[in-house]
């Protein structure tokens, strides 16, 4: 499927996307337009953030402009430029969507999007807004409001188990996050012998979809094939996720829609919100109540600082008294910590930005990377620098959003009383009620998946 584009009639062949593909899939002459090779692309939108071709109906006319809006798909209320490369947007079926009211709609929004939707409403770069997107959300018009958050706490309990598990009982080392889908494609497409490190888990967003479906319909009375389950994202590459074949552990396509962080931006502006004035309002419970570790998935190390925090208890039996595991934070392309953990001396790694990762497929071939654990993210500073976010037209502010962005997560995660991702008082109930235990039988059958090259593997 075709996620990420580059439109030949506004490409001016610039090749800044070239620059900055993680992956080297865009080709073409200087001066001419570029050319996405599919096959190598892994959707991380790097080039949509980069592009800097555009046309606006100031520049280039009203007829133009407008002829462009409608071969995107994009609503009436998007007056701003439009760029060359650029998502495919499924914006327009979620309008009709809400607008039939035929569905029950339940929406999630990852950790990096409240850091981030801001700045296209024109607050400081950075600022942390999520009371004001639950209300906006509301307005809008959906059903539930929930959050990625949640998810993001349950995915520490099936991975932190299943590390655990691997380590002790002598599973395939190291284990490899597999939260981000633009480096599973990578992998799947470059080095599908070595899929059997990535984590079984699904992502947050593809573990909250089949519990919206199976507990959430529950939990609000109604059936699975009425619920319209839609994802808001930091990133370009979560709706070639949630289109993957196997992504229907409930019965129904997990996740119907997903739309970045801009199109959330047009969504409101689309039904006239006015975001700055609106007041704060929580996420709806169950499924949206989070602790400082779901927060922190958002920035480059953050599922590892998670998976430890919980980790830990699961190793020891004993609570980790100083939380904040700063030899896992940072931005640089590969950095390792060894962290004490009872008789255990668990070894991690980070790598960030997939520009990064060959010296480390060459240490994984050869047997010689010695790691426990390796986190990997896609983008330049993880998700809160994804290919979805509110587009940074100055290459001069880049330094500045992520580094606010990755401050707002942060400061949200010390700020909330509850910080450890078994502390979540919600992520317990759901194991009481529904799954009953971390890579359990329910939870293997909803939360967990295959990849293309395993060993029994066949998407």
């Amino acid at each position: 499927m075709t996620v990420v584009t580059i439109d030949k009639d506004i490409c001016t062949g610039c090749q800044e996307c070239t620059k900055v593909c993680p992956v080297f899939a865009i080709e073409g002459n200087p001066h001419e337009p570029q050319t996405i090779v599919e096959d190598r692309c892994v959707m991380c939108g790097q080039c949509v953030q980069k592009c800097k071709s555009y046309i606006s109906s100031v520049d280039h006319g009203i007829e133009l402009y407008q002829k462009k809006r409608a071969e995107r798909n994009l609503p009436a209320a998007v007056t701003e430029p439009l760029f060359a490369a650029h998502n495919v947007s499924h914006i327009q079926e979620v309008i009709d969507v809400l607008d039939r009211k035929a569905k029950f709609t339940m929406v999630q929004a990852a950790p990096a999007v409240r850091v981030a939707l801001a700045e296209d409403f024109g607050f400081p770069l950075g600022s942390l807004t999520p009371g004001k997107m639950a209300a906006a959300f509301r307005k809008i018009g959906f059903s539930r409001v929930y959050d990625t958050d949640f998810s993001a706490d349950l995915t520490i309990m099936e991975e932190g188990t299943e590390l655990v598990q691997r380590v002790t009982k002598g599973g395939t080392l190291p284990m490899f996050t597999s939260c981000c889908p633009a480096w599973v494609r990578y992998l799947e497409v470059n080095h599908p012998n070595l899929t059997k490190h990535l984590s079984t888990c699904k992502s947050p967003q593809q573990m909250l979809g089949p519990v919206f479906k199976t507990y959430g319909a529950k939990l609000n009375k109604v059936a699975a094939k009425d619920v319209f389950s839609v994802s808001v994202m930091p990133c370009t590459c979560k709706e070639f996720e949630c289109s993957r074949p196997e992504m229907k552990g409930s019965g129904e396509r997990d996740v119907d829609v997903v739309l970045t962080t801009r199109e959330l931006g047009y969504l409101i502006k689309h039904y006239g919100i006015d975001f700055a004035n609106l007041s704060e309002e929580p996420f709806d419970p169950p499924l949206g109540e989070y602790t400082g570790a779901g927060v922190i998935f958002g920035v480059t190390g953050g599922v590892m600082e998670a998976a430890l925090r919980t980790g830990y208890k699961l190793i020891t039996g004993k609570e980790l008294k100083d939380i904040d595991i700063l030899p896992v934070r940072g931005n640089e392309g590969f950095r390792k910590a060894e962290v004490q953990v009872g008789d255990l001396t668990l070894k991690v790694g980070i790598v960030t930005n997939l520009k990064n990762i060959d010296p480390i497929m060459e240490q994984l071939e050869a047997g010689t990377l010695d790691c426990h654990f390796v986190e990997v993210m896609t983008c330049p500073e993880g998700c809160i620098s994804g290919g979805g976010q509110p587009k940074l037209i100055s290459d001069k502010d880049i330094p500045e959003a992520y580094g606010q962005r990755r401050k707002g997560l942060y400061d949200c995660d010390k700020g909330l009383p509850l910080r450890k991702s078994h502390e979540n008082p919600d992520i317990k109930k759901i194991y009481d009620d529904f799954l009953k235990e971390p890579c359990g039988e329910k939870s293997h059958h909803l939360l967990h998946t295959t990849y293309k090259g395993c060993e029994g593997g066949h998407h």
